[in-house]
C-alpha cells in the first residue's frame, strides 16, 4: 500500500517533476537574468494540467494559458468567444497539474475579448480571478488606450505581459491574419506603443507576426520588457508557439511561422525538448523560413 493520494489513479498519473534539479523557480528576476545573459526564454501554450506537466519537465520556462483555447479546445472560429470564466478553469487546471509535480514554470494567463477593455477596474478584477487561480502574469492585447491599465494592474501587484503586431482579439479591426508593422508609419507607431508599455510597467511583450528588423529593433529599445516573438523572427528574447501547432495536431493549416517538432520526436515530451533547444541554440526561429522581413 502506498499513502500517496495520486498513486494508482485510474486514469493515469501525471508526468513526473522537471529532470532539472537545479532549475530554480521561474520569476521574473529570473527570467531578466536569462535575458541579460543571453539566453533565450522559451514559451509554450497549454490547457490542461498534463500537457502542462509535460512542458515544464521539458525545461520550458514559461507557460501560456493562451484564450487560443477557444480555436483548439473549443472549436471556435476565432478567440473572441472565450470568456473569463473559461480562462480561470483552464488556468486552475494548470497550475494544479504544475503543483502536483513540482513544476517550476512561470504561468501566465490571458485576460479574454471584453474582461478588461470597460475599464481600469474592471481589468483589475478580471486580473484579480486569473491571479486567484493561479496565474504568475496576466496578458493582455493592444497598444495605446492598453498603457494606463497596464499602469494601473503593476502598481497594484499583478505582472503584465503585453501583446503587439496581430493582436487576435481584435483580428476583425485588423482586416485578417496579416503581418502588421509593416511601412514607415505602421512601424513607427507600434514602436511607439510598445514604448509606452515598457513605461507603464510591462515586464513582458508578445510581438506576433512583426517583420524581423522591427521585431529585433523594439527588443534592443526595451530592457526592461523581455520580447517574445511568435513570427517575428529570431531576435527577439525569446519564442512562444501553440502547443497543438507545434506539435502538428492542430485542426487546420499551420501558419509559416510553425514549425512541426512531433515530426522527428517520436513523443511530445520529446518534441517539446526538440523545440526548447531550438530556441536556445538558435535553430529556431529560421528567419528565412519561419518570419517576415
Amino acid at each position: 500500500m502506498t499513502d500517496s493520494p495520486t498513486a494508482g489513479t485510474p486514469y493515469g498519473t501525471l508526468p513526473p517533476a522537471s529532470p532539472l534539479p537545479q532549475r530554480r523557480p521561474v520569476s521574473l528576476p529570473r527570467l531578466a537574468q536569462m535575458r541579460e545573459a543571453g539566453e533565450k526564454i522559451t514559451m509554450l501554450t497549454a490547457y490542461d494540467a498534463t500537457f502542462a506537466a509535460v512542458a515544464d519537465a521539458a525545461g520550458v520556462e514559461c507557460i501560456l494559458v493562451g484564450d487560443s483555447l477557444g480555436m483548439v479546445c473549443q472549436g471556435l472560429p476565432s478567440t473572441v468567444g472565450v470568456t473569463l470564466e473559461h480562462m480561470a478553469y483552464h488556468t486552475a487546471s494548470v497550475a494544479r497539474g504544475l503543483h502536483r509535480v513540482q513544476g517550476t514554470a512561470w504561468l501566465i494567463a490571458d485576460l479574454p475579448y471584453g474582461s478588461y477593455a470597460e475599464s481600469r477596474e474592471q481589468a483589475l478584477r478580471s486580473a484579480c480571478q486569473l491571479m486567484q487561480a493561479g496565474a504568475h502574469m496576466v496578458k493582455l492585447e493592444g497598444g495605446g488606450w492598453t498603457a494606463p491599465t497596464v499602469q494601473f494592474l503593476v502598481e497594484r501587484g499583478v505582472p503584465v505581459c503585453a501583446h503587439l503586431g496581430l493582436t487576435p482579439q481584435t483580428v476583425h479591426a485588423l482586416g485578417g491574419y496579416r503581418v502588421q508593422g509593416k511601412g514607415d508609419q505602421a512601424a513607427q507607431q507600434l514602436r511607439r506603443q510598445a514604448l509606452e508599455l515598457q513605461d507603464a510597467g510591462a515586464a513582458m511583450l508578445v510581438l506576433e507576426m512583426v517583420p524581423t528588423p522591427l521585431a529585433r529593433d523594439l527588443t534592443q529599445a526595451l530592457p526592461r520588457c523581455h520580447t517574445i516573438g511568435i513570427g517575428a523572427g529570431s531576435g527577439t528574447a525569446g519564442q512562444v508557439l501553440v502547443m497543438h501547432d507545434m506539435l502538428g495536431i492542430n485542426l487546420g493549416k499551420n501558419p509559416k511561422f510553425v514549425h512541426d517538432f512531433m515530426r522527428d520526436a517520436g513523443s511530445v515530451r520529446g518534441a517539446i525538448e526538440a523545440y526548447v533547444q531550438a530556441v536556445k541554440q538558435g535553430r529556431f526561429p529560421d528567419d528565412a523560413q519561419h518570419a517576415w522581413n
